[in-house]
């Protein structure tokens, strides 16, 4: 199975999203995610809020959609990013109304964080992707 997450800047969002995939899925998923005006960095405070579930997001990097690996994806979510997301060939496509959380309080960066896990995880089970392998409060991205 194979996922993509889009944001603008591939800093907050969609790199929750791709973590969560990776985190509840494990070896079920092929996740990625990347940004139609990527900012070049992930967000700390995307670090630090991911750290407190277990997930070493320090090891990701902010990317552009034409680093992510070639389509056709099970699953495409974008996510704020309107008509600055470019079309990416996949089976499913969603657009997930989520708040940039860059510039919230801590307790509002981590409800978002918390929405998008629920979103995550409904994703999957839609798709029929079991539980992985990970425990779902461990890791990071393979090879980390």
């Amino acid at each position: 199975m194979r996922l993509l997450f889009v944001c603008v800047e591939n800093s907050c969002r969609s790199q929750m999203a791709e973590a969560f995939a990776r985190m509840l899925a494990g070896d079920g998923v092929q996740a990625s995610s990347g940004g139609s005006r990527p900012s070049g960095v992930v967000n700390p405070r995307a670090i630090e809020s991911m750290a407190e579930v277990g997930y070493d997001l320090g090891v990701h990097r902010s990317a552009g959609l034409d680093e992510v690996p070639p389509g056709p994806f099970d699953a495409v979510v974008t996510m704020g990013c309107g008509d600055a997301c470019p079309y990416v060939p996949a089976r499913r496509r969603e657009e997930w109304e989520v708040r940039d959380p860059k510039e919230l309080p801590p307790a509002e960066f981590r409800a978002v964080r918390d929405d998008i896990r629920r979103r995550v995880a409904a994703l999957l089970a839609d798709l029929g992707v079991a539980p992985g392998a990970m425990a779902a409060g461990a890791g990071g991205p393979p090879g980390a």
